[in-house]
């Protein structure tokens, strides 16, 4: 079953509405280490994560500086790129084998023609996630390594028990060394 059904009934959709949204997506399989985005190629699809996890990531003096993860039952794409059919300043890689039901801007274009509540929802998802860029840009200004860990450990515990050490020291900007002694330290 397109696990979109019952994702979209949860957002409050009828049956036929949701029927409609999840028969829009088109199933992709991506194996461990495959990108969905790279830098310098637009972005074509806003993706629905049904399994898996995606690492964000940028190429700064020849490092890897992870700049955000999403597993499953979220949205993944790299937006700027997406939105404005311009091409990607980021990387977007699959850390596990995954699988996600994709849609072009087309198709999305569509829906929200089609279905003036899908429109709606897909103002709200973008909003949520402008927030989010907002609160991370802020935090990682504001806060110090370890405040930022305390923070994911409460908001986010299930990505620290997913996400692999040197990832999540490349989001909160420290050294796999330096991650170990904050996790030392709140133990």
């Amino acid at each position: 079953m397109n696990p979109l059904l019952p994702f979209f009934a949860a957002k409050g959709f009828g049956e036929t509405e949701a029927e409609a949204i999840a028969g829009a997506f088109a199933l992709k399989a991506l194996e461990k280490g495959s990108f969905f985005v790279e830098e310098g190629k637009t972005s074509r699809y806003l993706g629905f994560v049904e399994k898996g996890f995606f690492q964000y990531f940028l190429m700064a003096d020849g490092e890897e500086k992870t700049t955000y993860t999403v597993g499953a039952n979220a949205f993944v794409a790299s937006l700027s790129s997406f939105l404005r059919q311009r091409p990607a300043q980021e990387y977007i890689r699959a850390v596990a084998d995954s699988v996600l039901w994709v849609i072009d801007r087309e198709g999305l274009e569509n829906l929200q023609h089609r279905i003036p509540r899908f429109k709606d929802f897909y103002i709200g998802l973008l909003e949520e996630q402008i927030c989010c860029i907002d609160e991370s840009r802020l935090d990682a200004i504001v806060l110090s390594a370890q405040q930022r860990y305390e923070k994911m450990m409460q908001k986010e515990p299930e990505i620290l028990r997913q996400i692999p050490l040197h990832y999540l020291a490349s989001i909160l900007g420290v050294t796999p060394r330096h991650l170990s002694r904050i996790r030392k330290n709140i133990r």
